[in-house]
């Protein structure tokens, strides 16, 4: 068992090296307009998602469940689904790039703050494998990625129409920014709401009730509320630029509250995870 626990923790630290290289090249090419750096901390991030990929793989053998019990598999497994996400996103639209000045350095972030708070195993109860439940937390990660990936754009768009803007000529144009930060949350709102429906029907076959009225299950809503608010005053009102972006932090700030915060409000089947 230590020998896998050793393999587990190394892979992790090899992605995190890869990361770190990813910012730096990365960084570097977004200040200083070189393009060719910029590729270069695309090409290092995928070595690092390849070791971190594994890396999950093998601790999921270890323990027979999904990363997503405690804080380490939640943070390691939140950042490589944000990571890919991204990748594979920068694919199909190249001006996204300019944001792995953000996305890298969170992803070896939450990667080393799960190490920090070190791999356990817990045993899980059947009713926590579930094909439904597996699909409500795949969702969830993949909104809640798309959420970082939006807040991060909508938070440049602040910085570069700020009170010095020359000073951040190297980000990409806000308008540009304030479009992908549009997207990414039009994306975050339906895997948010795909993920509450097959939490309702886990719910339902596992404890016979589709809703049970918990801090998590009323804050997840009220977030998707907030969410919905964001996109409708953009698409019916017209809202852009700094309002919107505004709007935007608050809603990312409200759905590390519901996902992160609301478990420890009281014990609950929610209450499990993230401790």
């Amino acid at each position: 068992m230590n020998s896998q626990f050793a393999l587990v923790t190394g892979l992790h630290w090899g992605a995190v090296a890869f990361y770190v290289i990813a910012t730096i090249c990365a960084a570097s090419g977004v200040i200083f307009a070189n393009s060719r750096l910029e590729r270069y901390g695309m090409y290092s991030a995928i070595p690092g998602l390849v070791l971190h990929g594994i890396a999950l793989l093998v601790w999921w053998r270890v323990v027979g469940h999904g990363p997503y019990m405690d804080r380490f598999e939640i943070l390691s497994s939140n950042a490589w689904v944000m990571l890919s996400l991204f990748l594979l996103a920068t694919r199909f639209y190249p001006r996204l790039r300019s944001a792995a000045i953000a996305v890298f350095p969170a992803t070896f972030f939450l990667v080393a703050l799960g190490l920090f708070f070190r791999p356990e195993i817990k045993n899980l109860p059947a009713s926590y494998r579930g094909f439904w439940l597996i699909l409500h937390i795949i969702f969830y990660k993949i909104s809640f990625a798309a959420t970082l990936i939006a807040v991060t754009f909508s938070l440049f768009y602040l910085i570069s129409t700020g009170s010095r803007p020359r000073r951040y000529s190297y980000l990409p144009e806000p308008d540009i920014m304030d479009l992908y930060a549009y997207r990414f949350a039009g994306f975050s709102f339906t895997f948010w709401v795909i993920g509450m429906l097959a939490g309702s029907i886990w719910a339902y076959q596992s404890l016979n009730m589709f809703w049970s009225w918990e801090p998590v299950q009323i804050w997840s809503l009220v977030t998707w509320v907030v969410f919905g608010f964001y996109l409708h005053m953009r698409r019916f009102y017209g809202w852009a630029g700094r309002k919107a972006a505004w709007l935007y932090v608050f809603c990312f700030l409200l759905a590390v509250f519901s996902l992160f915060v609301t478990p420890f409000i009281n014990s609950t089947i929610h209450s499990e995870y993230f401790k």
